[in-house]
């Protein structure tokens, strides 16, 4: 089935990205990632206050691999 899309606009899209309009049958990633990041690594916003008097992040993964990509043509 015809999808109908009205206006679209794109300010940026980084180079691993997937951009699609319409109809489409398969959509894969084309690389992955691993982060590793200890206790409030993330946060954002303003005023964050954290304390984290013993904190350590295990990064010991004994898998051979973890995202197998396989490449659809």
């Amino acid at each position: 089935m015809p999808a109908i899309v009205g206006a679209v606009k794109v300010n940026s899209i980084g180079s691993s990205s997937i951009f699609n309009i319409g109809d489409v049958f398969i959509i894969a990633p084309a690389t992955t990632a691993k982060t590793f990041a200890g206790a409030g690594s993330f946060n954002t916003g303003d005023y964050i206050k954290i304390r984290n008097d013993s904190s350590s992040t295990n990064t010991y993964d004994s898998d051979f691999a973890d995202s197998n990509i396989k490449s659809v043509t």
